[in-house]
């Protein structure tokens, strides 16, 4: 398995990110190198909330997404910030819409929603970026 590269940022802190298979296994990659981020950086506080948003980026990248890989990053664009990011290679924007109770999916974004300061989408000439923020310091 490829290691997660490591790049320095102007607040001092690395950012992490791996490219992965775009597959459902990738989740377990991908909480596990959130973790270790969050770790470092003395945030153990948000590892939880932020195992579950990456988780569910990149289930969505999984199921909509096209081509055979995904890159996760996990930054901290600042102090209190931690941006968790699914880059994939297809160019719909995510939608938030309301969960079908008949159904077992369809809420993770919801999910993304709830536990993040904040999420989006940034447009790729190749696809998109879909993050989420954690504030905790």
């Amino acid at each position: 398995m490829p290691q997660p590269a490591t790049r320095p940022r102007p607040t001092g802190q690395p950012g992490y990110s791996e490219t992965l298979p775009r597959e459902p296994e990738s989740a377990t990659a991908a909480r596990c190198l959130a973790r270790v981020a969050l770790s470092v950086w003395g945030l153990d506080h948000l590892a939880q909330d932020g195992a579950l948003i990456i988780t569910e980026l990149v289930s969505n990248a999984v199921l909509h997404a096209r081509r055979e890989h995904i890159r996760v990053g996990i930054d901290r664009p600042g102090p209190a910030l931690v941006r968790l990011s699914v880059v994939d290679f297809s160019k719909v924007p995510p939608v938030c819409g309301e969960p079908d109770p008949e159904r077992e999916g369809g809420r993770g974004l919801a999910i993304v929603a709830e536990l993040a300061e904040r999420w989006g989408t940034d447009p790729l000439p190749y696809g998109k970026r879909v993050w989420a923020d954690l504030r905790g310091g």
